[in-house]
């Protein structure tokens, strides 16, 4: 059986998060804390199998939760969840120790993964797989997705590498179809987990 604690300051948050949880098979008790100085506090005191923490664009909250809990306990499992859109933050929690993530709209089977995998020890899986794990990058493909890590828009990317728009969106759909997975955010902490980025 599961036990999970969700970290967030929004309680629509929490109290939706902790709905969508207890429908999740095996997860046994669900506990919930607003702040980051909690979360340590109710970990210390029980340690539970899973963290949920909540992330935000241009708020640091969430990521400095997942660092400070993974420095004082590097055995916490914690997945981080938040927009889809918002690769800066998920890069950064994912490089403070988050094991994976989740986006606000994960369905019930990709909840059930996550934790499965989390408990098992490895990282969350994307939803696709590359078909050759051994692919490579181009070094555009990499300027790109460095510039995909620093929140960057396609158009800053593209002013900075002297491309269009459109060019550069076309790296992003080489890369993404390389690295299998769908979106920018996937494919931040993919490169974070493959060190192509850091």
């Amino acid at each position: 059986m599961t036990t999970v604690l969700i970290c967030d300051d929004r309680r629509s948050v929490r109290e939706g998060l902790t709905r969508v949880m207890s429908a999740v098979p095996g997860v046994h008790r669900i506990d919930c804390v607003a702040h980051g100085d909690e979360l340590l506090a109710r970990f210390s005191r029980q340690p539970v199998d899973v963290v949920l923490i909540g992330t935000q664009r241009a708020v640091p909250t969430g990521v400095e939760a997942t660092r400070r809990l993974v420095a004082a306990h590097p055995q916490a499992n914690v997945i981080v969840f938040g927009a889809p859109d918002d690769a800066g933050s998920i890069a950064a929690a994912i490089a403070g120790g988050a094991r994976g993530y989740l986006r606000w709209d994960a369905s019930r089977p990709e909840l059930v993964a996550a934790l499965a995998h989390t408990l098992a020890s490895t990282a969350v899986p994307t939803p696709r797989t590359p078909t050759d794990p051994g692919v490579q990058l181009t070094e555009r493909e990499l300027q790109v997705l460095r510039g995909m890590s620093q929140g960057k828009s396609n158009g800053q990317i593209g002013r900075e590498l002297y491309l269009s728009e459109d060019t550069v969106k076309t790296h992003a759909r080489r890369l993404f179809r390389k690295l299998g997975v769908r979106d920018r955010a996937q494919a931040v902490a993919h490169g974070f987990r493959r060190g192509l980025v850091s």
